[in-house]
């Protein structure tokens, strides 16, 4: 409790009487409270203060002050805090999305609204210099609200992939990047001997990289302890809408990392997404799933709703499997 002086002033605080020191602007009483001037809002005496001016406004005797900032609406789920860190970034959504495939970028971020993603990958592509008219991703899904993923698609050596990352942050300062160096255009499977060369790089470049690789434990230990931020297992060939097909490598995967496990690429439908999340994966990736189906937004909706379902399906713990039935009534007593 602020010990009063004479010199010290009587405000009203979110509705509960404070003591502060006489000539108090609005930025030193939020530096008091430890409080970001970027994340509240600040109304006096029933008028907005606005940011810029947080520094000239002198609190006085008597003054009432509301400080506010955003929170979710609805049901408050605090107490059961179910978010994900990456690189110490906290996220909700447990599903990231990609932004290719769709027919325009106006389906795109409908589909991203309708998925909850807070993150989605982002391929880098030259400016088109010719025709400044042509619309841009940013334009469409805005990286104030959306973290931008910025990935290497396309890239088949670890130098693409690396030059293609620096540009990247050059470009928008991202330091959250996502890897894949592919072996041959058929198949688009992971070369992880270049996989692995391009993250020691990286990591030793100041990226927090997240990278695309194969199923197997002993590579992806090996990604993990060259400073990989995430883990990304392929569930299937990308693009392929084969599902998970290899839940026992997953699983030795996830039961070895430090680091989130997240499946990447091979989702078709939203089964398979829930398949991933009860496997124990932290998220999962998808692209080509939502893009081409019928109704992306649709789809979108329906893998949203899948991660969550399979988490929860995580957490509560399956039933053990048997090899014979176990009658869910008793037989003792029966007429």
């Amino acid at each position: 409790m602020m010990t009063e002086t004479m010199t010290d002033i009587a405000i009203t605080l979110n509705g509960e009487p404070r003591r502060v020191p006489a000539g108090s602007s609005v930025a030193v009483l939020l530096a008091q409270l430890e409080l970001s001037a970027e994340k509240v809002a600040v109304e006096r005496n029933l008028a907005i203060v606005p940011r810029s001016t947080f520094a000239d406004v002198s609190l006085e005797d008597g003054d009432a002050l509301e400080i506010v900032h955003f929170v979710g609406g609805g049901q408050d789920d605090s107490a059961d805090d179910d978010g994900w860190e990456v690189a110490g970034r906290r996220f909700t959504s447990r599903l990231i999305v990609g932004t290719g495939k769709y027919k325009d970028y106006a389906q795109n971020a409908a589909a991203a609204e309708a998925s909850g993603a807070e993150i989605v990958t982002v391929a880098v592509r030259r400016v088109n210099v010719m025709d400044r008219s042509q619309p841009m991703l940013t334009d469409f899904l805005d990286p104030k609200r959306f973290t931008y993923l910025p990935n290497t698609a396309g890239c088949f050596t670890a130098e693409d992939a690396i030059r293609t990352l620096r540009l990247a942050r050059e470009a928008g300062g991202w330091n959250l990047v996502k890897l894949e160096v592919l072996g041959e255009a058929r198949t688009l499977y992971p070369d992880m001997a270049e996989t692995l060369r391009a993250t020691e790089i990286l990591v030793k470049d100041g990226f927090e990289v997240m990278v695309y690789c194969a199923d197997d434990p002993i590579a992806a230990k090996k990604l993990e302890d060259l400073g990989a931020a995430a883990i990304m297992p392929l569930g299937s060939l990308i693009g392929s809408g084969l599902g998970i097909q290899n839940p026992v490598n997953l699983r030795l995967i996830i039961e070895n990392a430090r680091v989130p496990v997240l499946v990447d690429a091979g989702v078709g439908t939203a089964s398979d997404a829930a398949v991933a999340m009860e496997l124990g994966c932290a998220g999962v990736l998808m692209n080509t799933a939502i893009a081409e189906a019928k109704d992306p937004i649709l789809m979108a909706r329906a893998m949203k709703l899948a991660i969550e379902s399979g988490r929860l399906a995580y957490r509560a713990g399956r039933m053990g499997k048997r090899r014979y039935a176990d009658p869910s009534s008793p037989l003792a007593g029966l007429i």
